[in-house]
């Protein structure tokens, strides 16, 4: 028997240190790469956030591997911090648990997400 999605997220974010809009922005301000994962259309809806790097969950572990040959540029390290970003905070969760799994000890998310973002009233 599955335990279920609640239980998988549960067990994601134990590993994770998980940031507040603020922490995430003093984050960035101190080198830490922010990943957006929401879709086109959310993001049409909801705004960009300055110096996010857009990455669709869908090819997320190849672009930030540093050792994958379609990685981005920024993903210069496994010691690189990475902030993911999703909508509410939920998938970006278990993407960045993934992450972890690939060797990117440093990867984590945001409590909230953009939901959360925009309620404490930061730019977009």
């Amino acid at each position: 028997m599955s335990p279920g999605i609640d239980a998988l997220l549960e067990q994601a974010r134990a590993g994770l240190h998980r940031l507040t809009p603020q922490q995430t922005v003093e984050a960035v301000r101190g080198g830490a790469l922010l990943v957006d994962t929401r879709t086109e259309p959310q993001r049409r809806e909801q705004g960009d956030l300055p110096g996010a790097v857009v990455i669709d969950r869908t090819v997320l572990e190849w672009r930030l591997d540093p050792a994958s040959a379609w990685r981005i540029p920024e993903a210069t390290g496994y010691d690189r911090e990475i902030v993911l970003v999703c909508r509410q905070g939920y998938s970006s969760s278990l993407a960045a648990a993934s992450l972890q799994t690939l060797g990117l000890r440093r990867a984590t998310d945001m409590i909230g997400g953009v939901d959360a973002w925009l309620a404490a009233g930061l730019p977009t």
